[in-house]
C-alpha cells in the first residue's frame, strides 16, 4: 500500500506492486514504497525551514541592531518582546498563532514542486502559522546573535566611519554590518538547525511536514513504528548535515582576512 504525497491516507497498489522490494522485511517494504507521501511532507519541511529562517533573519537583524545602537522605549520594547518569545515553547506560540491570534490567515491549499521530491500540497493557514511562529521565535534568538556580532566589531570602525563624513546609519550599514554579518555565521548555523528540527512541532497544529505524514503512515501499519521513525530520523539526519557543511563553507569562504572573523 502506497500513500500519495496529494491525498492523505489515499493508497496507490499499482506503484506499491512496481517496486521490487522483496528482499526487504515487510516493515520497510511498506516504508520505501510509501516514500512519495514521506517526500511531501519533507518538501513541506525545507520549505516552512526556509520561510522561517528568512522571516527571523528580517526580523532579527534588525532587532539587534536596535539593541546595539538603539535607546530609550522601543530599545526597551525590543528586549521585552524578545525575552518572551524566548521564554514561551515553540509548541505554545504555534498553537496560540493558530488558534488564538486575530490574524487572517489565508485557507486553501497551494501546490509546489522541489527536484528530487517532486510536487507536493501545502495547506495555506497551517502553513502560514507555523511560518510566522517559528520565524518570529527564531527572530528572538537571530536578534542575540547579531547583538553579540555587532558588539564584536571594535568601535573604533564606527568612529573611522563618521570621521570620513559617513552618518551613523551608513556606517552600519557599509562598514559594520558586512563584518557582523561574516562573524554571524557560526551562531546563524546553530539557530538553522534548531529551526530546521523545530518544523516537526508544526504536526500540533495539523501542518502536514514530514513527522505528521510519518504519525500517518505508522496509524496505517502499527507493526512499522520503529521503521518509520528511524527512516525519518536519517531525512533529519541528511538535512542537518548537508545544512551544516554548507554553512561552514560558507563562513571560510566569507572568513575575515588576517584571523579576524
Amino acid at each position: 500500500m502506497v500513500l500519495s504525497s496529494a491525498s492523505p491516507l489515499v493508497f496507490d497498489p499499482i506503484a506499491a506492486q512496481a517496486l521490487p522490494l522483496e528482499w526487504l522485511p515487510p516493515d520497510w517494504q511498506f516504508v520505501v514504497r510509501n516514500w512519495d507521501y514521506l517526500a511531501g511532507g519533507l518538501g513541506v519541511t525545507i520549505v516552512l525551514t526556509a520561510t522561517s529562517i528568512l522571516l527571523g533573519f528580517l526580523a532579527g537583524f534588525p532587532m539587534g541592531a536596535i539593541e546595539v545602537y538603539g535607546s530609550g522605549p522601543l530599545k526597551r520594547l525590543v528586549s521585552t518582546v524578545g525575552v518572551v518569545l524566548r521564554a514561551i515553547p515553540i509548541v505554545v506560540i504555534l498553537v496560540f498563532m493558530f488558534f488564538v491570534a486575530p490574524i487572517p490567515f489565508p485557507s486553501g491549499e497551494f501546490g509546489m514542486w522541489l527536484p528530487g521530491i517532486g510536487s507536493f500540497d501545502i495547506g495555506l493557514s497551517a502553513f502560514a502559522a507555523a511560518t510566522v511562529g517559528l520565524g518570529l521565535r527564531s527572530a528572538a534568538y537571530q536578534a542575540q546573535i547579531f547583538r553579540g556580532a555587532l558588539q564584536s566589531v571594535s568601535g573604533g570602525q564606527m568612529e573611522a566611519a563618521r570621521s570620513v563624513g559617513m552618518s551613523k546609519l551608513q556606517a552600519i550599514r557599509h562598514v559594520i554590518m558586512p563584518q557582523a554579518l561574516r562573524r554571524s555565521i557560526p551562531g546563524f548555523q546553530n539557530e538553522f538547525t534548531i529551526v530546521l528540527k523545530d518544523t516537526s512541532v508544526a504536526f500540533a497544529i495539523g501542518l502536514a511536514e514530514l513527522l505528521k505524514r510519518s504519525y500517518d503512515l505508522f496509524v496505517e501499519s502499527t507493526t512499522a513504528v520503529l521503521e518509520v521513525i528511524l527512516f525519518i530520523s536519517i531525512l533529519y539526519f541528511i538535512m542537518t548535515f548537508v545544512t551544516n557543511r554548507t554553512l561552514d563553507y560558507l563562513g571560510e569562504y566569507y572568513a575575515i582576512p588576517g584571523g579576524e572573523g
